[in-house]
């Protein structure tokens, strides 16, 4: 039968290979000398063989104690060290963070020095990534997620709405209605640009007000709302996309709405997700309690802003976005 190594016994005969005598591994363990032997003679029994020779007080291993030994010494500094590490990370004010790559720029990175100004003694790691973080194999605090929600086993709660609405340079603005007063027609005519990993997608949104798609201008792709955003900005197109991440660039004039026609479609979309066990630990509280309340913040400034520009607002309905 396989035998089961008694651990404790293991980190006696380690301390007593490491030092070279029984009295040095009794006092760095906090035991007495006679419990060192003890186990020791309980492992070469337990073994069959004899792990050491006894020589003038000292003892020196045998072949098979220095191969037991070459084992057992590098698996308990690695325990050492992942113990140390432990240590360092519990006392440590270090909170882990992955987001999405366009909201960790566009909204997380300009409000960050709020939470660092509050919490000077803290330490932020920003993992900016689409892939969701495996909470089971990584050390991640807490994941922002952009997404419907829908996260089995996992704690959510939805700290931002968002607001998505066709938007383009106030010149792309104007050369479109230079082409005609029915905003629906003109949108037949222009070139749209897709933030493919959007939510809301320019093929539904059509088809939600009745629009055909454009026929004659090749649609321009893209995987991140950043990007897709700054060519809209740049006069390249109408994109459907997010007021959430476009918020400065509504705020400067940069981005416009494209028709105040087309209502803004709110929903639920930027999430703190994380398992329900990091839920109690001081860093999520924090940062979580401190997210909310920019987001309230911020909902209101988008609210007011958009409502200045002459937008209005309605809530998803069944078949779009938002909806768990």
């Amino acid at each position: 039968m396989p035998i089961n190594p008694n651990l404790n016994s293991l980190a006696y005969f380690e301390a007593v290979a490491r030092t070279g005598r029984v009295s040095l591994a009794a006092a760095e363990l906090g035991v007495s000398a006679a419990a060192v032997s003890q186990q020791l003679k309980q492992l070469e029994e337990q073994w069959g063989v004899r792990l050491f020779r006894r020589k003038d007080r000292r003892l020196t291993l045998t072949i098979d104690g220095e191969m037991l030994y070459q084992t057992t010494t590098t698996a308990f500094r690695m325990i050492r060290g992942a113990r140390s590490a432990v240590l360092r990370q519990r006392n440590s004010r270090q909170l882990t963070i992955r987001s999405s790559p366009s909201f960790a720029v566009r909204w997380l990175t300009p409000r960050l020095k709020h939470f660092l100004d509050a919490n000077p003694e803290w330490g932020v790691r920003v993992d900016a990534t689409p892939d969701f973080s495996d909470f089971e194999t990584e050390v991640v605090d807490l994941d922002l997620r952009y997404g419907s929600g829908a996260w089995e086993d996992l704690h959510t709660e939805c700290i931002i709405n968002d607001f998505v609405l066709p938007m383009c340079s106030p010149a792309y603005r104007d050369r479109m209605m230079a082409l005609g007063d029915d905003p629906a027609a003109l949108l037949s005519q222009a070139r749209l640009i897709h933030s493919v990993k959007a939510l809301y997608q320019w093929d539904l949104w059509l088809i939600v007000h009745g629009i055909d798609p454009p026929t004659e201008q090749a649609p321009l792709r893209f995987d991140r709302s950043s990007m897709a955003i700054q060519l809209a900005r740049d006069g390249a197109g109408v994109v459907l996309d997010s007021a959430t991440l476009a918020q400065e660039d509504l705020e400067r004039g940069t981005l416009v709405p494209l028709s105040t026609v087309f209502d803004v479609v709110e929903f639920p979309a930027y999430w703190v997700v994380c398992p329900v066990r990091h839920v109690s630990r001081r860093t999520v509280r924090l940062f979580t309690d401190w997210i909310r309340e920019e987001a309230r913040s911020f909902d209101h400034l988008a609210r007011t802003m958009l409502g200045t520009l002459g937008c209005r607002f309605r809530l998803a309905r069944d078949g779009e976005p938002g909806l768990r």
